[in-house]
């Protein structure tokens, strides 16, 4: 099953930063290119850290009030997190600024996995490395979210080739597909139920697939074969042990 590849949706056009870029120049960045976070690399080309606008923010949250009393607690008993979030409301580079470890994904990585790395640390950007982890793009959300304006066709074209002629080795037109607005209706007879099932797995799996419809039916029910099959083996076993 093939699925496009995070180089093919990437922005290869990257606002980024250098450690000893200045606070301001980094902010200048953000609001002149309308984005909300940036990379930071190094000398290499390689990233190093990530900042986002509320990297920014944290620096001017901590900026004094005039009016209210200010209270120091001592380096030594804050937390390890309380003490990143002392040392960014200090910050004047972007270096002191970022954080890190940067969470990245390279070129040759599926839209599906930028997507669960996304999702799993909570971020709204990737920085998108080469063979070498050099930065060459970037991706955000609505890159990824691209893969689903896939046209119908293009996604019927594919369900047959991939699943149905490649995975099953079937005629093409020997199940019925259809697609409507990403959702896929699976229409037609098998020979066995696990058939059924690699269909519809495989079909849902496919860049831009919303959801599957599931119409199909089956001759045989290979799958409860195999689990009788499997419970005779363990009662032979049994008795053998007698």
């Amino acid at each position: 099953m093939r699925h496009n590849k995070v180089g093919s949706v990437m922005t290869t056009d990257v606002v980024h930063a250098a450690y000893d870029t200045p606070f301001k120049e980094v902010a200048r960045l953000l609001a002149d290119h309308r984005i909300s976070g940036l990379p930071v690399i190094d000398d290499d080309d390689k990233v190093i850290g990530v900042i986002s606008e509320t990297d920014l923010m944290v620096r001017q949250a901590a900026a004094p009030d005039r009016y209210e009393e200010r209270h120091r607690t001592p380096l030594g008993q804050l937390t390890r997190g309380a003490r990143k979030q002392a040392a960014k409301a200090q910050a004047r580079t972007a270096g002191e600024l970022m954080s890190d470890p940067p969470v990245t994904v390279h070129a040759e990585d599926t839209i599906v996995e930028a997507a669960r790395t996304m999702a799993a640390r909570h971020v709204e950007r990737l920085p998108v490395l080469d063979e070498e982890d050099r930065l060459v793009g970037i991706v955000t959300r609505r890159d990824l979210l691209q893969v689903f304006l896939r046209p119908d066709d293009e996604i019927r074209d594919e369900v047959i080739e991939e699943v149905l002629v490649r995975a099953l080795w079937m005629p093409p037109r020997s199940i019925e597909v259809t697609v409507a607005e990403g959702v896929v209706t699976l229409t037609g007879h098998m020979e066995r139920r696990t058939e059924t099932e690699i269909a519809v797995s495989m079909t849902r799996q496919t860049d831009g697939v919303v959801d599957v419809v599931d119409e199909l039916t089956y001759r045989q029910d290979d799958a409860r074969i195999r689990e009788e099959q499997a419970l005779h083996g363990a009662a032979d076993d049994w008795l053998r042990g007698l």
